[in-house]
């Protein structure tokens, strides 16, 4: 006899079926993709939509889930920190060549039902995953979804689909480690060690790009080590790029296309005082005509070694659309703290113009991985 668990997920289930195959009958809902094998280019690419390429447009339907979602940490809850605006929660991203479906939490748990999901990177990253989990865990009974830790990884476990969402810190994907010395050393060619939690994944995410740009005061490392050779100073992109290499071999040498796939989401920008931007006191996104027309470094590089790969990986290139978004950040709202406080704060460096306000921006990135799974 089916237990009442067992009947609700089967009404799931075929809830999503009969929505998944009826969207599919709209023309104007499908979004599709292909696998490019030029010899200069094998990357996933859309058929019909730049994703990049379009609009912040002003939704009152948004946001997609409570902001008292129990998954959030304290350094993005702006609401309970006491950020007075909400607006920022309320912008979705429209291309100008198609539309990004609505996330819908039963479809892409159908569409995930015996999958792992894990994204890979830095904090955030796990901004990222915070919003993915606050995106389906609305629709999942409380006694069927749990959150375990294992090391450097975390996992919600959504039980009733055996599907699990991931995050693995490794925000330079190859390895930093500590010599006798007690010195801190980047090891370029090195990956095995982080890369052997990545096997037996379906869908993995990446990102990896601010970890390298962190000048010599507040970089993670003290030594760069490639082979037998130690460095004290090299090129930031020339090590990104050594190292994103060393990531690229991994992914060509160990992984089977047919079973996994793979997206890298490109930098988040920041809008912090060092790059002529701020995030204090911010309520609208840029417009369009004030945006810098120039790709950041990092993209470059990435794109370069995206180029050179055998496996088939999606560039998700989310930079020049958050760019516009320096509404979006916590600023002095990342956590609790009186007037007086946030009026001085915001004023100097303290303000924190990287990580994103949750609900908000990383919420339209998980639109669009959605889109593309």
């Amino acid at each position: 006899m089916a237990t009442p668990i067992t009947h609700l997920f089967t009404l799931m289930f075929l809830f999503t079926f009969f929505h998944c195959t009826s969207s599919l009958l709209n023309p104007q809902d499908e979004v599709g993709f292909l696998v490019e094998l030029d010899h200069d280019v094998n990357m996933v690419q859309s058929k019909r939509c730049d994703f990049s390429d379009g609009k912040w447009v002003y939704d009152d339907s948004y946001p997609l889930y409570d902001p008292n979602c129990p998954y959030l940490s304290t350094a993005v809850t702006c609401q309970k920190n006491g950020r007075p605006d909400s607006d920022y929660e309320k912008w979705k991203w429209k291309p100008n060549a198609c539309s990004i479906p609505r996330f819908d939490a039963l479809r892409f748990l159908g569409n995930m039902t015996r999958k792992r999901i894990m994204l890979v990177g830095d904090s955030i990253m796990r901004n990222q995953w915070e919003s993915l989990v606050c995106l389906v865990q609305g629709v999942i009974l409380t006694g069927r979804k749990k959150v375990t830790y294992n090391g450097p990884a975390m996992a919600f476990h959504a039980m009733d689909f055996e599907t699990s969402i991931e995050f693995f810190w490794a925000p330079l994907l190859v390895e930093l480690k500590k010599d006798q010395g007690n010195k801190r050393v980047l090891h370029l060619d090195l990956i095995e060690e982080n890369a052997r939690s990545w096997r037996g994944v379906d869908i993995l995410v990446f990102d990896s790009a601010h970890w390298w740009s962190h000048s010599n005061n507040t970089s993670s490392w003290d030594y760069y080590k490639e082979g037998n050779s130690l460095i004290k100073n090299m090129n930031p992109m020339v090590a990104y790029q050594k190292g994103l290499s060393t990531w690229a071999r991994w992914v060509d040498l160990n992984l089977d296309p047919q079973k996994t796939k793979v997206i890298f989401r490109s930098m988040s920008p920041r809008h912090n005082k060092e790059n002529g931007w701020k995030c204090y006191n911010q309520k609208q996104p840029l417009p369009f005509f004030s945006l810098q027309k120039h790709t950041p470094e990092p993209l470059v590089v990435l794109q370069g070694v995206l180029k050179r790969m055998r496996f088939p990986v999606y560039l998700q290139d989310i930079t020049s659309m958050t760019a516009l978004r320096r509404d979006g950040h916590p600023s002095v709202y990342r956590n609790a703290i009186s007037q007086d406080e946030k009026q001085k704060q915001g004023t100097d460096h303290t303000s924190g113009c990287s990580h994103w306000c949750l609900p908000g921006v990383p919420d339209i990135w998980n639109e669009m991985l959605n889109a593309l799974l």
